[in-house]
């Protein structure tokens, strides 16, 4: 059983797609390696047509937690203060917002589509943006759930847990990580797309490398060759 969907299957789920809408959400989260939230995110400011460009704007939010009494850096499980020893029973709480962007190089083909798509009117107005896709988290999934079923693609294993699951928005991220992997796995072609991707540490972008090949069986190969 597969781990990851080949660029030959995601093209298949763009014919199974039912609108242009649809078949440009897979070729997108496929051709920018994006999260599903960016983009769902993506507005039609958004894109730069002449530089060939698409900015994503990432938000992340998280929750600071502190003592109050000694103003402590807690833990969401702590009981008990590290430093003071008080018992935690009302930590002082701080909404983070991280805020971060990147500009991503975006192919002609899929450029002439996304401005076919906005020509014919598909964006919807929101909050003073232009959305692309004016879509739900929930409906960005199960579209990209459709087109795998009705392109006829096997389930994925996922190959720590064992498990088997559908095609998901996610799916073709790691996709396009591969692709990228199998084409360029030196440490420039790995930094840049640790660029791509938006990943915070690089440890995460090399696991693709074992995903990619065959690294282990080349490697064990070589101890025997003459």
């Amino acid at each position: 059983m597969k781990t990851y969907v080949e660029p030959g299957e995601i093209a298949l789920m763009e014919k199974a797609a039912t609108n242009l809408r649809d078949r440009l959400l897979v070729r997108l989260l496929f051709r920018l390696g994006c999260r599903v939230s960016e983009a769902l995110a993506l507005a039609v400011e958004d894109v730069d047509f002449e530089r060939g460009t698409v900015t994503i704007r990432h938000l992340k939010a998280s929750l600071k937690l502190s003592c109050n009494e000694c103003r402590q850096r807690l833990g969401r499980h702590h009981t008990f203060c590290p430093k003071c020893g008080r018992k935690v029973t009302d930590a002082q709480a701080e909404q983070q917002e991280h805020r971060r962007q990147r500009v991503l190089p975006l192919d002609t083909e899929s450029l002439g589509m996304l401005m076919e798509y906005i020509e014919r009117g598909g964006p919807v107005l929101r909050g003073g943006r232009k959305l692309i896709f004016a879509i739900n988290r929930h409906r960005g999934w199960q579209i990209i759930r459709e087109c795998g079923e009705r392109a006829g693609l096997p389930r994925l294993i996922n190959p720590e847990s064992g498990k088997t699951h559908g095609i998901s928005p996610h799916r073709l991220r790691d996709s396009f990580a591969v692709h990228a992997v199998k084409r360029d796995d030196s440490g420039d072609g790995l930094r840049l797309l640790q660029e791509q991707l938006g990943h915070v540490s690089f440890n995460t972008t090399t696991r693709y490398r074992k995903v990619a090949g065959d690294e282990l069986k080349s490697w064990y190969d070589r101890l025997w060759d003459e």
